[in-house]
């Protein structure tokens, strides 16, 4: 039933798409648009209009009913209960998965010549001098 479903709602929205682009620009958005062609007589214009109307509330009858088939299915299902859950810190995160080198978190860092840096002496001041 949902199938079914979705596929009208996807055949509505593709014809609601190309009557909205058939239609002529009143107002002439981005300069094109407007004079004569096949669509200026008004006959027409109005039975794009209608046509868009009733499209737009087959869209929007087929969009509830989606929704509450999916709401009110069986077994609803939730996309963030599809995540498998994993206690922080175990190591097997996406970017742990990948490989590559490992770093322990613990080491301090060290330069080029393998000695680890001095801290910085502090000035005694919390206000930098300006230099």
């Amino acid at each position: 039933m949902q199938t079914v479903l979705i596929v009208i709602h996807l055949m509505i929205v593709l014809a609601l798409v190309g009557i909205v682009l058939i239609q002529r620009s009143e107002g002439g958005g981005l300069g094109i648009g407007g004079g004569s062609g096949f669509m200026s007589a008004r006959g027409a214009a109005n039975a794009l209009t209608r046509t868009t109307g009733i499209l737009a509330a087959a869209f929007f009858v087929t969009s509830l009913a989606l929704g509450i088939l999916a709401r009110y299915s069986e077994s609803p299902t939730d996309i963030l209960d599809r995540i498998p859950s994993q206690t922080q810190g175990t190591g097997s995160g996406v970017l742990d998965q990948l490989g590559g080198a490992e770093t322990p978190a613990s080491a301090p860092a060290t330069d080029a010549a393998g000695d680890i840096p001095a801290a910085p002496a502090d000035s005694g001041s919390d206000v930098p001098s300006g230099q």
